[in-house]
C-alpha cells in the first residue's frame, strides 16, 4: 500500500493505472476509521481493480465553535485498516496542499441543502461539495462510494456530479450499524456509558417509525410528528431536527404515495456528540413498505430483535 501525500503525485498514479485498464475505486472519509468505512473499503474492493481511500479533515465543512479541532484523529489505526481491507493507495494530504491558497471558489448545491443539517450548520454543505469537487478532479474517473448514514450528503453529491457531469459513479452503501442499532460513527467516541446507552433512541425512534407506516399509516405529518415526540421525550436527547421527506429531492409531501422513496432523518445532541441517523422506505404497488434499515459490520442487514 502506497500512502500519497502530494496531488499531483496521486493524479499520475491513478491515471497510469486507468492506462492498463485497471478500474478506480475511490472511498473519500476524514480519517478514524470503524467498521462503516471499512464496510465502504470493502464494495470498492470487490467491485474495483484499485482502491483509493482519502483521509482528510476538511476544515471547510467545520462551522464556528464545532469541533474541527476536537475531531478524533488515529492516523496509525487508520493505515492498519486500509491495509486490512487491501487498499492499494491512501491518499493523506494537508491542509495546505488541498488550499495551497485562499479558496475564491466554492461549490453550492441548492435546495438539497434547505433542510436537515443544511438548515442547522449553514455552511456545512458547501465545505462538502467543494472538498468533493475537489477530490473528483484529482482522482478523476472512478466508482466514488459514500454511505447512506449521512442521507443528504449522498443526495448532495450525486447532484454534484449530475450537475457537473463529472465522470463519476456515486455508489450508496447502506448504513453501518452495531449490533444495538446504533449507527457507526467516528463521533461515537464522543459518548460515555450513559450516553451510549441514551443513543439508542434515535435508532429506535426511527424503526418505531418504519412500524408505523407498516402497520397503515400514510399521513406524513402524523408521522412525523410521533417521530418527533418519541425522539423529544427520550432521556438525555436534545433534538436537532426530525423529519420525513422525499427522498430524491428532500421536499416535504402531505402523504406517503406508491412507488415513490421517502427519507425519515433525525439529528440531535447526546451528551458531548451530535449524531445523525436515518431510514429509507418505500411502498411497492401492492402497498408492501420496503425499508433499509441499514447493516450489520459483516454486511448482513439489520434485523431488529
Amino acid at each position: 500500500m502506497r500512502i500519497i501525500s502530494h496531488v499531483d503525485e496521486l493524479s499520475r498514479t491513478l491515471e497510469a493505472a486507468r492506462r492498463d485498464g485497471r478500474s478506480i475505486g475511490f472511498v473519500p472519509t476524514m480519517g478514524f476509521l470503524h467498521a462503516g468505512h471499512r464496510a465502504l473499503m470493502a464494495q470498492a474492493k470487490r467491485a474495483c481493480d484499485l482502491v483509493v481511500v482519502s483521509i482528510f479533515v476538511n476544515p471547510l465543512q467545520f462551522g464556528v465553535n464545532e469541533d474541527l479541532a476536537g475531531y478524533p484523529r488515529d492516523f496509525e489505526s487508520d493505515i492498519a485498516a486500509c491495509t486490512a481491507e487491501g487498499v492499494e493507495i491512501v491518499f493523506h494530504p494537508s491542509v495546505e496542499e488541498m488550499y495551497p491558497t485562499p479558496m475564491r471558489t466554492v461549490v453550492t448545491v441548492t435546495g438539497l441543502t434547505d433542510r436537515l443539517c443544511g438548515a442547522s450548520r449553514p455552511t456545512h454543505f458547501a465545505g462538502v461539495a467543494t472538498v468533493v469537487a475537489k477530490l473528483f478532479g484529482m482522482v478523476g474517473p472512478c466508482d466514488a462510494f459514500f454511505g447512506k448514514k449521512d442521507y443528504q450528503q449522498v443526495a448532495v453529491v450525486k447532484r454534484l456530479v449530475r450537475d457537473l457531469s463529472l465522470p463519476v459513479n456515486v455508489v450508496e452503501c447502506p448504513t453501518v450499524r452495531e449490533d444495538d442499532g446504533l449507527a457507526m460513527s467516528s463521533r461515537n467516541t464522543y459518548l460515555d456509558v450513559p450516553a451510549r446507552q441514551n443513543a439508542l433512541a434515535l435508532s429506535r425512534s426511527l424503526f418505531a417509525l418504519v412500524d408505523s407506516i407498516g402497520a397503515g399509516e400514510r399521513n406524513r405529518l402524523q408521522i412525523e410528528s410521533d417521530l418527533v415526540q418519541s425522539l423529544g421525550s427520550s432521556q438525555g436527547v436534545t433534538i436537532d431536527y426530525a423529519e420525513v421527506l422525499t427522498g430524491d429531492d428532500l421536499t416535504i409531501t402531505e402523504s406517503i404515495e406508491v412507488g415513490r422513496e421517502y427519507v425519515a432523518a433525525v439529528a440531535a445532541r447526546v451528551g458531548a456528540a451530535r449524531l445523525i441517523d436515518n431510514v429509507s422506505f418505500t411502498l411497492d404497488p401492492s402497498g408492501k413498505l420496503l425499508a433499509d434499515l441499514g447493516a450489520l459490520r459483516d454486511g448482513l442487514p439489520f434485523v431488529r430483535s
